[in-house]
């Protein structure tokens, strides 16, 4: 896996035509296709399930990045696996038992991600930092797409990854919320390496294709990870 990468995230897509948008991210060159589930409960907002995962696995060869920002995610696990998940995301503080959660995940063959809100510390991962291929660095309150970049998040990626440094280097840290040209490169120098973006592709002036060059062009030539 060459690094870094762009998950585009469905959210901002137009889902009457989301057959012909993801052959268009696909040919642009984004590297997964990212799927915001939201259960009107741990956000305020309702999206998709693993029905929208399997219509996308049907039509991208994109990886699919799955995050369920929904509380009591370990029920769905198994119903986002059989859909095609290739990474699977739960958040820290809906997870009692995330440990375990994890675990769950690798078993079931698919990368397994931790997800954090801005509000919540760095330390609350520390427990499971060896466990994750991903960690999500939320950079606004989950929930609706084109909110505004919150940058105190920046130390947070700092924090985390030299952690993972000392424990798992091989993990990546993903951002999303309010990422474009202009808040990728501060989000790329604290650490990130997937950036998530909605609305900076699906609602670029110029078209999907542009917005994935426009945040291509901001980030450096490819590197590999450790």
């Amino acid at each position: 896996m060459s690094l870094p990468l762009i998950s585009t995230s469905i959210l901002s897509a137009d889902f009457a035509h989301l057959a012909d948008q993801l052959a268009q991210v696909e040919a642009a060159g984004a590297d997964w296709v990212h799927v915001d589930v939201m259960d009107g409960r741990f956000v305020p907002n309702l999206t998709m399930g693993a029905f929208i995962v399997a219509h996308c696995k049907r039509i991208t060869r994109l990886p699919l990045d799955v995050h369920l920002m929904v509380e009591q995610p370990d029920h769905l696990l198994p119903d986002f696996v059989a859909a095609g998940a290739s990474w699977l995301t739960v958040h820290v503080e809906t997870c009692p038992h995330l440990y375990r959660t994890l675990q769950t995940i690798r078993q079931a063959g698919c990368k397994a991600g931790v997800a954090i809100n801005p509000g919540t510390p760095a330390a609350a991962l520390d427990a499971v930092l060896h466990l994750v291929d991903l960690v999500l660095v939320m950079s606004v309150n989950p929930g609706y797409s084109g909110q505004v970049f919150i940058p105190e998040v920046l130390p947070k990626v700092a924090a985390i990854r030299q952690k993972l440094d000392q424990v798992n280097p091989q993990a990546v840290i993903e951002m999303d919320g309010g990422l474009t040209a202009e808040t990728l490169p501060a989000a790329y120098r604290a650490g990130v390496r997937v950036a998530v973006a909605a609305y900076a592709v699906f609602k670029h002036p110029q078209g999907i294709a542009a917005g994935v060059r426009a945040l291509r062009a901001c980030l450096p030539a490819e590197e590999t990870p450790a």
